[in-house]
């Protein structure tokens, strides 16, 4: 049994309006110091798999099909054995 962790973020040649709003809105609090906010999606499984190599091939797979619009996104992912 494997456990993935999955990042998915907007590729940096697309405008994140969401991680723009977010920035302003820091600023406005004050935290002038915060730059290029990029908000993404955090997604955590369990995967059955005889082998990490397996449950990466499993993971990749999960990503490329329906995690991630791999037009418009990136991800990145881990695998630990639980």
């Amino acid at each position: 049994m494997y456990q993935a962790t999955i990042t998915v973020t907007l590729r940096k040649s697309i405008l994140d309006v969401q991680g723009k709003a977010v920035e302003l809105g820091l600023h406005t609090l004050g935290m002038d110091a915060v730059r290029n906010v990029r908000i993404g999606k955090s997604i955590t499984m369990t995967v059955e798999a005889a082998d990490e190599t397996e449950a990466r091939r499993l993971t990749e797979n999960a990503c490329a099909k329906l995690l991630a619009n791999t037009v418009m996104e990136d991800y990145t992912f881990t695998v630990t054995k639980v």
